[in-house]
């Protein structure tokens, strides 16, 4: 049985304040595409559906499309919701969807839900396990000795009653022990929502959500990572569709399948007149979207609109100079009463600045003083 597994699509995103409905369009095809291209039979989409647990229309619609042409492909769809999914929502008309071979399991009712499918290897059993918390769990099971989240899914495996000695596979949507993580990801102070990777032994294929990094935690717990970058931490990561071949018990290939982005995201760093050099930016997608760094010491005037007539989409602005690399610490109080206004304001512009004003900016200081406080200085 082959599979395409996919998690934390984020509908609904925006990066910055650009919308990423086009970007998520395309990159959802191009998914699709991938899974029929690949021969799967199913995919998994392990939480994370939407950026917000009430998505707008347009990220509604937009994950309609996508079911329909994974529908129209001829793939089996399993679903669960992720921390950022309203349960209620990801679930609704799910009786419907199941006559359509999408399955979602959205809301925990005390169990992981097990569909038993069947290819020539012989039946393999598929477990699913929406986000849940150990609050949740307890209430299901208030005899359990629920302490920690480990605690929580190893009770949730328990009570499922899942023969392990058969080809099994898991979903779902925690952070697991030794992920690394990423900007875009919300976790719980410490690691206080760790669930131990040895919980999930003897299950033939792990398939996470949660983790936008693309990662195995081991040969066969995997984190997908997002289809696309929502952070300047993941610029460096390579997104990708994991296709999980599952052969006989124990028998799993897992390989990858390179995702290319409607647009790029780049960070950028230098002074403002080597980032506007046309050599410079000519090999860039310009219209793509940016986390731009300057590094001059001078302030340029309305530095925003001018690099805006290159870079279009400006993600976040940021400056690395001196005065930004200056730490000050005070180790004593300032007395103000033996120095004057002039010699106060001159201090702190070195302090802050590195350098002392320049006359044109020291007669502007005078004359500002010399206005407030006339003769009385």
């Amino acid at each position: 049985m082959r599979f395409a597994h996919v998690s934390d699509l984020h509908l609904g995103k925006r990066l910055g304040s650009y919308t990423l409905i086009e970007d998520q369009r395309y990159i959802l095809s191009q998914i699709a595409d991938t899974a029929s291209a690949e021969k799967c039979d199913g995919i998994l989409i392990a939480g994370d559906i939407y950026d917000k647990s009430a998505p707008s229309a347009e990220a509604v619609k937009l994950f309609g499309e996508f079911l329909t042409k994974l529908s129209k492909a001829g793939l089996s769809v399993y679903i669960i919701s992720g921390n950022h999914d309203s349960p209620e929502r990801i679930d609704y008309g799910r009786e419907i969807m199941a006559g359509a071979d999408i399955h979602i399991c959205a809301c925990y009712e005390g169990s992981a839900e097990v569909l038993t499918v069947k290819d020539e290897y012989g039946e393999l059993d598929i477990c699913s396990v929406p986000f849940i918390k150990p609050s949740l769990v307890r209430s299901y099971c208030p005899e359990a000795d629920i302490h920690t989240y480990t605690d929580m899914m190893r009770t949730v495996i328990e009570q499922s009653g899942i023969d392990r000695d058969r080809r099994c596979i898991m979903m779902c949507h925690q952070f697991i022990t030794g992920a690394a993580t990423c900007d875009s990801e919300y976790l719980s102070v410490g690691t206080l929502d760790n669930v131990d990777a040895e919980v999930f032994d003897g299950f033939d294929y792990v398939a996470l959500g949660h983790i936008h990094s693309p990662q195995n935690v081991r040969k066969n717990i995997r984190y997908c990572g997002t289809p696309l970058i929502y952070s300047a931490s993941e610029i460096s990561n390579k997104k990708s569709v994991t296709i999980a071949d599952i052969k006989e018990k124990g028998n799993v290939e897992i390989s990858t399948v390179p995702l290319r982005p409607l647009r790029d995201v780049m960070e950028l760093k230098g002074r403002y007149d080597e980032l506007m050099a046309r050599s410079y930016y000519e090999s860039l997608d310009t219209e793509g979207f940016f986390y731009i760094t300057l590094t001059d010491d001078t302030d340029i005037p309305n530095v925003m609109p001018k690099l805006r007539t290159v870079y279009q989409n400006i993600v976040q602005l940021s400056f690395d100079n001196s005065r930004t690399r200056t730490v000050s610490v005070v180790t004593a109080a300032v007395n103000t009463d033996t120095k004057t206004p002039y010699e106060l304001v001159a201090e702190l512009f070195k302090e802050q600045n590195g350098a002392d004003m320049t006359e044109e900016q020291s007669e502007y200081v005078k004359d500002i003083i010399d206005s407030i406080w006339g003769d009385n200085v």
